[in-house]
């Protein structure tokens, strides 16, 4: 509902009955009969303006400063905010271009496919923080109907795969002005954690690195779903839950060996590769084929009873 800078409703009905005598009591600061929306235009009929609504400002800036957020710095990809001194907020987004259904698409797939696994992302890298994700916010640059429909069935799939159905708030836009003949779409996720409950920089001396799934990107990564060697956000929940386990941070496009550096650095250690590694390393995993964990390597064989995708060791700090 558009505004007066003064503050009064639209409808002349709804202003009427909160008029009163006193300039600035109530919602408005005066009786002033304007009902223009807030554009920054000054308003004849009206004995308040920008100059003079200092009042509203103040409490504007007042609520400002209450919720103001200071950034925490992280090695992640996310985004750290302290809101106070128990809470923190958490941003996370992933983006595909060029996957898709539409004929320019280098890769094709499924619209639900794609909303499925761009939403993977996104969701794990708030979730492995020990966030709650409580909204996600969708950018589908396509049409609405019918391919932006099938990309939101596979959002919506994946949300429900992180127990989050009712709990997440889903938003988001189409493209509604222009054909569209490539496919292209951005995810992005907001969580909530406790501040003793984040969980960067947990990881101790001689844990090791554990990873999850394999590393694939592009078809392999349909194929790879399909016989199972691909990490997903039910084992992500998994290994939280798995008391033992320090850290879990999923691996996308710069492969296993940086965030393993990653979590190292975060945690002030550094980071020893074994010498027997059956799994390539520097490979992109795409879409977060591949999720990491560290822990004591005597629980090692509780996440093989626990997790039934292929794991292999990467290393152990020092």
């Amino acid at each position: 509902m558009g505004r007066h800078p003064c503050g009064y409703l639209r409808n002349s009905h709804q202003y009427s009955a909160i008029r009163s005598s006193d300039p600035c009591t109530g919602l408005g600061y005066s009786s002033c009969p304007c009902a223009l929306p807030l554009s920054g235009v000054h308003c004849e009929l009206c004995c308040c303006n920008f100059d003079v609504c200092d009042r509203e400002r103040e409490v504007e800036n007042l609520t400002a400063e209450r919720f103001e957020i200071t950034p925490i710095k992280t090695l992640r990809d996310v985004l750290v905010f302290s809101l106070d001194r128990n809470q923190v907020m958490v941003v996370g987004c992933d983006s595909s271009g060029g996957i898709g259904p539409k004929r320019l698409d280098s890769v094709k797939v499924d619209g639900q496919t794609l909303g499925k696994f761009t939403a993977r992302v996104a969701l794990m890298e708030v979730l492995s923080t020990g966030a709650k994700p409580i909204c996600l916010i969708n950018t589908l640059c396509v049409e609405p109907k019918p391919t932006g429909l099938k990309i939101l069935q596979g959002i919506r799939e994946e949300v429900r795969r992180a127990g989050l159905r009712s709990e997440l708030a889903v938003t988001g836009t189409s493209e509604k002005n222009t054909p569209v003949q490539q496919t292209g779409l951005g995810v992005t996720v907001i969580g909530i954690a406790k501040r003793i409950k984040l969980r960067i920089g947990l990881s101790k001396k001689r844990n090791v690195v554990v990873s999850v799934g394999l590393p694939l990107v592009g078809k392999g990564v349909l194929s790879g779903e399909r016989k199972g060697l691909v990490a997903d956000t039910t084992d992500l929940l998994r290994l939280l839950n798995l008391d033992f386990v320090n850290e879990v941070i999923p691996v996308g496009s710069h492969g296993i060996l940086h965030e393993a550096e990653t979590i190292a650095r975060e945690s002030h250690l550094e980071f020893q590769l074994t010498q027997r590694l059956r799994v390539d390393v520097r490979k992109s995993a795409g879409p977060a084929t591949v999720i990491l964990a560290t822990l004591p390597e005597r629980q090692l064989h509780k996440v093989h009873s626990n997790i039934d995708k292929p794991t292999n060791i990467i290393g152990q700090f020092l």
